[in-house]
């Protein structure tokens, strides 16, 4: 058989086993199928992810069945095919004349969610791990999308990066646009915002008001509003108010604000009194780093949901090495796991030992080494670092050394914070100076790589 022929006997299974047949096999078109990998493209953005998660066993069985085969697949979305099948659909239902279906509805409503709302469809609440540290927050989070604007409006979410904010806040999103349909919702982060804004203000022509009245509109004329990263409006004036008016615009008229920060309002440098008490009126929750117990739960659901069969050792040795935050935990998992299917063999502790050299790497740097190093470059001592001095020389190498502490090692920002006798919040702020200097001031990034190249000797 050919690749038509194989995909439309894997169709006629996946038509009478259930699956939901109109919206998401039959807008898939077969393209190829070489070494038992069928490739299909699809009209529907949200396609590839959707299909992997959900009905990934489905698809596998339904393939191997037309093959007899342990065959595989991937979709692609291609937006010129997407064009070409909407058309035809729109045709269908003007020869019919007659009402879209339930799922057509659906589907619409799914392609608004990509375009309008802007959200990823893998950030939903069934796949958001609950622990200890976030088990408030997500209860908060859940409250807010069954009933939006009714109880904690805004709600603020802060936390250091890769706790889970923008996972729960766009989980907010998707629960609404699938249960509350009539409402429109939209994500943005900050530095977007921002970027959007400064094009509508600098390009040329006698249109400028309109273009300003039309973004406006585009983040006020909404039920829901998604903020994330908002820490990035720290010195952006301009922007600070176009925020301020819209949160107005948007909490007068009893509509829902969801807003994300890797730090509390008032940790946020030149932040105006009037933008913090209004993100301080509705509720406040924070994120911490997860506990080993959630740890292993976030990495057996990410194994469960790509599809990946691992020792319960590989979950274990992973949750014990990286304990900062979800990104670097999901991060060491697809690095093993990659690993794995490459070399196409088992996911065991020794394997995962052998990519992760957490051990190796563990007895190379401590905080005392990089504390020593970096005090030694900027000719201070280590009891400078660890005293309440605000010297700026000080405050400069003990910033640079939160960053590099950062860098080389898996500690929290609330370890350093704890060696250094400083508040967690401090540690994230010296850490994202630092950071962004670094892209501008070219004497302190070959300072920063001088004490890295001296500490790793």
């Amino acid at each position: 058989m050919d690749y038509l022929e194989i995909w439309e006997k894997a169709k006629e299974e996946l038509k009478e086993i259930g699956l939901p047949y109109s919206m998401w096999i039959e807008p898939l078109q077969p393209v190829s199928f070489d070494n038992n990998n069928m490739l299909l493209v699809t009209a529907h953005a949200l396609a590839p992810q959707l299909i992997k998660s959900q009905h990934n066993d489905k698809m596998l069985s339904a393939l191997k069945h037309a093959t007899n085969t342990d065959a595989s697949y991937k979709i692609f979305y291609d937006e010129d095919y997407a064009q070409k099948y909407q058309k035809e659909k729109k045709k269908e239902l003007l020869t019919r004349k007659k009402q879209p279906t339930k799922e057509e509805i659906m589907m619409n409503n799914l392609a608004q969610m990509q375009s309008s709302a802007n959200l990823n469809l893998k950030y939903k609440f069934s796949n958001f791990v609950v622990g200890e540290n976030n088990r408030m927050a997500h209860a908060v989070a859940m409250t807010v999308a069954q009933n939006p604007a009714k109880k904690y409006n805004p709600l603020f979410i802060y936390g250091a990066s890769g706790l889970g904010k923008t996972h729960l806040m766009q989980a907010i999103g998707h629960y609404i646009i699938f249960n509350k349909p009539k409402l429109k919702v939209k994500y943005i982060k900050t530095e977007e915002y921002f970027n959007e804004l400064i094009k509508n203000l600098q390009t040329g022509g006698n249109d400028k008001t309109n273009r300003m009245d039309k973004f406006r509109q585009k983040y006020r004329n909404v039920d829901v509003l998604l903020i994330d990263d908002i820490q990035f409006l720290e010195s952006k004036t301009f922007t600070m108010e176009e925020i301020f008016h819209t949160f107005d615009t948007l909490h007068n008229n009893n509509k829902q604000i969801v807003i994300t920060s890797d730090r509390l309002p008032k940790d946020i440098p030149t932040l105006p009194d009037r933008l913090r008490t209004r993100f301080e009126m509705g509720i406040m929750v924070d994120l911490t780093p997860p506990d080993f117990e959630t740890r292993v739960a976030i990495l057996k659901n990410l194994a469960e949901m790509s599809g990946i069969n691992a020792e319960f050792s590989v979950y274990e040795y992973i949750a014990n090495n990286f304990v900062n935050n979800v990104r670097e935990l999901e991060g060491a998992f697809n690095k093993v796991s990659a690993f794995a299917d490459i070399e196409k063999t088992d996911l065991t502790l020794e394997f995962a030992k052998k990519v992760l050299k957490c051990e190796e790497q563990s007895k190379q740097i401590t905080i005392f080494d990089i504390v020593e190093k970096t005090a030694k470059f900027y000719e201070v001592t280590v009891d400078d670092f660890l005293s309440s001095a605000r010297n700026q020389k000080v405050s400069n190498a003990r910033r640079v050394a939160v960053y590099v502490a950062r860098e080389l090692t898996k500690m929290s920002f609330e370890a350093i914070g704890e060696y250094l006798n400083k508040k967690h919040t401090t540690m994230l702020y010296s850490y994202d100076k630092i950071k962004t200097d670094m892209k501008t001031d070219r004497e302190l990034e070959n300072s920063v790589k001088e004490i890295i190249k001296q500490i790793k000797g």
